[in-house]
């Protein structure tokens, strides 16, 4: 094996007595080669060998003839300055990255956090064009996490196609999605076609009776939410506790929820009408109102008083302070739509 082009080994560790020995004796001697190589006692030649270029490769060694194969002693500072010198100019090189970084990042760093600190905590998207506008923003700029409610039954075509362009490009760049939705949402065309879009690239959806709010959270850090009283504004809310508590309920809920199914067979159909049907049923012994009950239910008026009806001839109630007073008596039991009567209509 040629060693005169050994490569470079940033090597400090002690020498051992081998090698002590061979350097000794290069220090005596002018110059040596490997054929002189003293003998230590209880010490192999093939060993001997290894410590010899194992002196050169720590620069103890310096090579004085390239033919002959001599080397001369090397003064210790002398070595240990050649091997530390690469790892000194690879320090050098980091640090004057690091301090390039450093000015390229800071400015950015600086600027972004005061515009962060100068937004409101909270902040009233006044109309359905604001309220878009801003959705587009905090989507194009979530690196993580979405978290979406939505109750009131199925969304309008045109809400699921203005929605789809920016869930379809947080989805594959990598973002996470979550969605609740109400079990009458299963029945809606529209909203099945979009869930089992988003679903496909990898967004999770399931469903609810009723309870939730309709809100958007992004990264844990934005949180959008209705206006009370105006549905077609929004408030954006950036305070922290306040975010937090709505993701927090939000995890609540999605524990409690099943998963949505895209193709609604009878069998889940049968088993959704029956959940509907049990939440009206607590709302009606709350004594909620027809309308209450089918906002809160996310179904129409007409619908949400078929139910009822339906509910009211089971139990043979004559009115509703009736209904309200037998379904008490039954603790709302869903044993009460047993039997050959199961159609599996909303």
């Amino acid at each position: 094996m040629d060693k005169m082009d050994i490569q470079h080994n940033e090597d400090l560790s002690p020498l051992s007595e081998v090698e002590i020995a061979l350097y000794t004796f290069a220090v005596e001697h002018a110059d040596v080669s490997r054929d002189e190589l003293p003998k230590v006692d209880d010490v192999g030649d093939e060993d001997i060998t290894a410590a010899f270029w194992g002196l050169v490769e720590r620069r103890l060694l310096l090579p004085v003839s390239a033919e002959n194969r001599r080397y001369a002693a090397a003064p210790p500072d002398a070595a240990v300055e050649a091997l530390i010198r690469p790892v000194v100019q690879q320090a050098r090189r980091a640090q004057e990255a690091a301090d390039r970084l450093r000015r390229e990042l800071v400015p950015v760093y600086e600027s972004a956090l005061e515009r962060r600190l100068r937004q409101p905590l909270f902040e009233v998207l006044p109309d359905v064009a604001s309220v878009r506008r801003a959705l587009d923003r905090f989507a194009a700029e979530t690196q993580r996490e979405v978290l979406t409610s939505q109750p009131g039954g199925g969304r309008k075509e045109e809400v699921l196609r203005e929605a789809m362009e920016r869930t379809e490009a947080m989805l594959q760049r990598g973002v996470s999605m979550r969605t609740l939705y109400q079990h009458t949402a299963q029945y809606n065309p529209g909203t099945t076609a979009y869930v089992e879009i988003v679903s496909g690239l990898g967004a999770e959806v399931r469903t609810l009776g009723e309870g939730f709010m309709r809100m958007i959270a992004f990264d844990g850090e934005i949180l959008v939410i209705e206006q009370k009283d105006n549905p077609k504004a929004a408030l954006v809310v950036r305070e922290p506790s306040v975010v937090s508590f709505a993701v927090a309920a939000f995890e609540l809920m999605w524990m409690q929820a099943d998963p949505f199914p895209v193709n609604l067979g009878r069998a889940q159909a049968i088993q959704v009408s029956d959940k509907t049907k049990g939440d009206i049923i607590r709302l009606l012994v709350q004594g909620e109102s027809d309308k209450v009950i089918a906002r809160r239910m996310g179904m129409t008026v007409r619908t949400c008083q078929r139910h009822i009806a339906k509910i009211m001839e089971r139990i043979g109630a004559k009115s509703r302070v009736h209904a309200g007073y037998l379904l008490r008596e039954c603790g709302g039991n869903l044993g009460i739509f047993d039997g050959p009567d199961r159609s599996g209509n909303d």
